[in-house]
């Protein structure tokens, strides 16, 4: 068997001398190339990775985190949960993470348990990660109720806020709900809807209070009515429930909901109910989950940008870790999609026909 596989036998683990003898360069050049360093040409720096992959060599993490007093990982705080938009946000954070050469520690946060972000902050700094990504969508102890997080690395927040961080770098990234919840209401407004109904997501959830918020600026900004809102907590179940309720209402022609799911269940309502979609009620979901676009009619939605906002998050917290006198990378939000189906239309009592835009 050749030497340096690491597989059976009594072969050795390949050394990097063994890298820079295989490629001709010293074992400094290789050192070079590991740690992404300029000044390696691209023969030298393609040399010394094929060298590498021929022996099956691995960089040595644990010895190298003692030189640098760095563990070339980042941890995640999330909530334990499979919805759809933690969960997608969460695998689009693994894959830029696993892209950047640096290792992923996730530590889940239980729903109801109000000390939980601190706790797993807690215990990634006790694993020695050299960065924190914050991705929490739930305000467990009200609004300036909870005492604040610190931490001695740079932390980066992924949506709302949760309590205040202290550390040496606090980051954000993403594309504010309000902002979305506002594109969806004034698509409906800009059909001819007098006014836009809403079907809310649990309100201890900051994505959902925003998407409100946005909602109800939008309709005040251009002096119309407010409706009741209706609110849900995520599922279909519940968007079916606001639809029975809301299809008795006949002044309704305009809903917009939370999430896809909710919307879903809402559509589902409606029709029983008699009430058509998009020719009597138009229906706005967010998110644009995968099902979206197959449901009858086709959802209208809002499109998160999970990987995008992953990819800019974790490069500004890559650049902070690596260089911590330097200025913050300067942050850029990603556009924000409205997938326009069939879901919506103008109302038929302005004028509107019945087919779908």
């Amino acid at each position: 068997m050749t030497r340096g596989t690491g597989r059976g036998g009594n072969s050795a683990a390949p050394r990097s001398v063994d890298v820079a003898r295989l490629a001709g360069v010293s074992q400094k050049t290789v050192s070079r190339v590991f740690n992404d360093e300029p000044y390696v040409s691209a023969d030298v720096r393609r040399r010394v990775l094929d060298a590498a992959e021929q022996l099956g060599y691995r960089r040595n993490n644990a010895a190298r985190a003692l030189a640098s007093g760095r563990t070339r990982s980042i941890g995640v705080v999330t909530l334990g949960t499979a919805l759809y938009g933690p969960a997608s946000l969460l695998i689009g954070v693994e894959r830029v993470v696993r892209d950047t050469g640096y290792a992923l520690r996730v530590v889940n946060t239980l729903e109801g348990d109000p000390a939980g972000i601190a706790g797993a902050v807690d215990s990634l700094l006790d694993q020695g990660v050299d960065g924190i990504v914050i991705s929490e969508p739930i305000d467990e102890q009200g609004a300036g109720s909870a005492d604040p997080l610190r931490a001695d690395v740079p932390v980066l927040i992924l949506g709302a806020p949760p309590p205040p961080v202290t550390a040496p770098a606090v980051l954000t990234a993403g594309v504010g709900a309000d902002l979305m919840a506002r594109i969806a209401t004034e698509h409906l407004l800009t059909l001819g809807h007098v006014t836009v109904h809403h079907l809310a997501g649990p309100q201890r959830w900051y994505a959902a209070r925003d998407r409100l918020e946005g909602w109800r600026t939008t309709l005040t900004a251009q002096g119309r009515d407010v409706p009741a809102v209706v609110e849900g907590d995520w599922s279909a179940a519940s968007g079916y429930a606001a639809g029975r309720e809301l299809a008795e209402n006949p002044d309704v022609t305009a809903v917009f909901a939370a999430n896809d799911d909710m919307a879903i269940g809402l559509i589902r309502a409606l029709t029983e109910a008699g009430r058509r979609v998009p020719e009597d009620i138009s229906v706005v979901g967010f998110d644009d989950i995968p099902v979206a676009a197959y449901v009858t009619p086709p959802l209208t939605t809002v499109r998160q940008p999970f990987d995008a906002v992953a990819q800019e998050g974790l490069k500004r917290l890559v650049h902070a870790i690596e260089n911590p006198d330097a200025a913050p990378l300067t942050s850029t939000n990603p556009p924000v999609d409205l997938i326009v189906r069939a879901s919506t239309a103008p109302p038929r009592s302005n004028g509107g026909t019945s087919t779908s835009h």
